[in-house]
C-alpha cells in the first residue's frame, strides 16, 4: 500500500456497514452521535496507552508499538463512520481542511 487515504478508508467502511447490513442500522446522522461517543472511547485507549506506557515504549517496542497503531487504526475507523453517518464526503473534507489549513498557516 503506497498510499492510503479516506477515499480507501471510506470505501472499507461501506464494505463493513454493507456486510453487517442485517445486525447493523444503516449509517444515518442519529447514528453518528454514537460512533463519535466510540471514537472518543478509542482516542482514551490510544491516550491510555501514552500515559502507561510512554513515548518510549511507543517508539521502540515492537508489542507496544503495534498495540498503540491498533488503537489508532480504530479511531480511523470511527472517524470514517462518523463521516459515513453524518454523509461527509472525501471531497468536502479535503477542502475544508486545505481550507482550515490555509488559514492556520496565516494566523501567526
Amino acid at each position: 500500500m503506497e498510499d492510503f487515504g479516506f477515499l480507501e478508508m471510506q470505501e472499507i467502511q461501506r464494505q463493513l456497514q454493507e456486510k453487517y447490513k442485517d445486525k447493523w442500522e444503516s449509517p444515518a446522522p442519529r447514528l453518528g452521535r454514537e460512533a463519535l461517543l466510540w471514537l472518543l472511547t478509542e482516542l482514551g485507549e490510544v491516550a491510555d496507552i501514552i500515559k502507561k506506557d510512554g513515548d518510549e515504549k511507543i517508539m521502540e517496542d515492537k508489542g507496544v508499538r503495534g498495540h498503540f497503531i491498533e488503537e489508532m487504526a480504530d479511531v480511523m475507523m470511527y472517524f470514517n463512520s462518523v463521516m459515513l453517518c453524518y454523509d461527509i464526503s472525501v471531497e468536502e473534507l479535503k477542502s475544508v481542511y486545505l481550507e482550515k489549513h490555509q488559514r492556520n498557516m496565516e494566523r501567526w
